[in-house]
Parts: C-alpha cells; sequence; structure tokens
C-alpha cells in the first residue's frame, strides 16, 4: 500500500519519485508475498509505442511471444480505448480476456460477451456526436476524427500548434452541445464517451470478480500509460499493484500518478513481464 492511502482517500505521487519495477523487483515481488498476479494490459504506450496515427501501433513479434508466453502462466487481460475486435487483431493472441472502449465490450477467452449492463444502445447518440465533430474540426489539417462503437476519439497528435485554438473551440462546442457525453483527456487526443460510471478501474474490479480473480490467492496488475488509466491505478492502489510507462522526459513535468512502479518505455514493461512470468 502506498504510504498513507486507504480505500478512501488513495493518494497521488509524482511520477519522477517511483521506484523502478525493474531496479526494485524484490519490492514488487514482496507486495505479491506469494500471491498469483492477475494481469490487466493497457495496449497503446504500454505494449507498443505511442505513435502518429492508431493504425501504426503494431505489437512486435517479441513483444507478443512475451505475452503469449506470460498468458500461459497467468491470467492475462487486455484493457484497452480502442474498439475491442480492432485491439484483438493487433494482440493476435488467442485464450486471453479482450475488454476494448475502456470496458464497455468485454469478451472472454471462449469467445463468450461479458454483459457488464452499462453500455445500452449508445449508436444514435454517438452518430450524432461524431457528425458534429466531423463538421467542425474534419477540416483542420492533421485533425483525426476516430468512431469507435462506444466513444468517440479526437486526435491531435499532428495538428499544429497556431491550429490547436480551433480544434478546442470545436471539441467545447460540442460538449456544450451533448451534455450526454464527458470528455477524457489523453496522449494528444480527447475521448467523447457516454455519460455514464464507468471507467478502466471499475472494469478491472469487474472481471477480478466475473473470472474468479478476486479471492485471496490472487493480487490484480495494471500496467498503463497515459491519463485514463490512472481510474484503474486508483482502485488498485490498496489491493493491487500498479506499474505506469512513463519516459525519463515526463521527470521534467508535474506529472502525478497513483501507480506504485514504473517503467521507462515498452521495452522496460516486456521485460518486467519476462521477470513475472514462472520459468
Amino acid at each position: 500500500m502506498t504510504e498513507g492511502a486507504t480505500a478512501d482517500s488513495p493518494v497521488r505521487r509524482p511520477v519522477r519519485e517511483l521506484p523502478s519495477a525493474l531496479d526494485r523487483f524484490e519490492e514488487l515481488e514482496a507486495r505479491l508475498a506469494g500471491r498469483i498476479p492477475a494481469i490487466f494490459l493497457d495496449y497503446d504506450g504500454t505494449l507498443t509505442p505511442i505513435v502518429a496515427r492508431p493504425e501504426l501501433a503494431i505489437l512486435s513479434e517479441a513483444g507478443r511471444d512475451v505475452v503469449k508466453t506470460l498468458a500461459a502462466k497467468r491470467p492475462v487481460a487486455v484493457v484497452s480505448g480502442r474498439d475491442r475486435p480492432d485491439v484483438e487483431k493487433l494482440v493476435g493472441i488467442g485464450g486471453l480476456v479482450f475488454a476494448g472502449s475502456h470496458g464497455f465490450d468485454i469478451v472472454t477467452p471462449d469467445g463468450k460477451s461479458v454483459d457488464n449492463q452499462v453500455g445500452g444502445d449508445v449508436t444514435g447518440l454517438l452518430d450524432r456526436v461524431e457528425e458534429r465533430l466531423s463538421a467542425l474540426i474534419g477540416p483542420i489539417e492533421g485533425s483525426l476524427v476516430e468512431r469507435k462503437k462506444f466513444s468517440i476519439a479526437a486526435h491531435y497528435r499532428l495538428v499544429a500548434d497556431s491550429d490547436y485554438g480551433q480544434f478546442r473551440q470545436g471539441l467545447d462546442t460540442v460538449l456544450g452541445a451533448f451534455p450526454e457525453i464527458k470528455e477524457k483527456t489523453g496522449k494528444k487526443v480527447f475521448e467523447y464517451q457516454p455519460r455514464i460510471d464507468w471507467d478502466k478501474g471499475k472494469c478491472v474490479l469487474y472481471l477480478t470478480q466475473a473470472l474468479g480473480l478476486d479471492g485471496p490467492e490472487y493480487m490484480p496488475m495494471f500496467f498503463g500509460d497515459d491519463v485514463t488509466d490512472e481510474d484503474a491505478f486508483k482502485v488498485l492502489q490498496t489491493i493491487g499493484t500498479s506499474v505506469i510507462v512513463s519516459e525519463p522526459a515526463d521527470d521534467t513535468t508535474e506529472r502525478t500518478t497513483y501507480a506504485h512502479f514504473r517503467v521507462y518505455d515498452c521495452e522496460q514493461l516486456l521485460e518486467l513481464l519476462q521477470k513475472m512470468t514462472p520459468a
């Protein structure tokens, strides 16, 4: 448990103060205390580096081998903001649990959908939001409106600084027109979801129960990099363990996190997963 943290009052710390999960691996093992880690993995920025466009985030064969080997020994789920079929195809490993759209869309290894009863039919709402976003920010060079089943992402990684004001104004216009949606911030992206009380943290808690991983012999572990992953870090601060993928450049910012440990990049994350795989 993070010092001073309780289930009702989790504590954020500067990322630069977090111990390295590789250099201080014995501390991570001590937290596990002999329990079986139930592994929950983000995709973009965690298993793969952040890239200019979503379709370019390809999991390396070496990375795929690491995750596949780990999944043969430990329960593994991928919890991504991407559409579930998209991330399932990109990972390309059978036998995993896949939760797409921040946990709105869940499928078990046997191909069965898990009904978390929070999504509902939001197609019509998202159709209208997508149409308005495309009209307002679509003409801005470098912008990208990415439609998903349960959300819409507005990417601005390739938008010029001089055009960002217009981009942000368009987003604010849409938010004002659709009070039924909420905005979540990510790395050079804003995500628009139905205003429903659901996030990656609630998804992880739900999956631990639905998959029988909430017993005392298990410890849930979440690995992620972005702002949306903080919801999972937060709920696991007292009952699990979390590792943030955060590059050294983040040490010069004021970024804080609910995570317990850090690695610097995807390569270190894969090295850590290898160390956690039983012989």
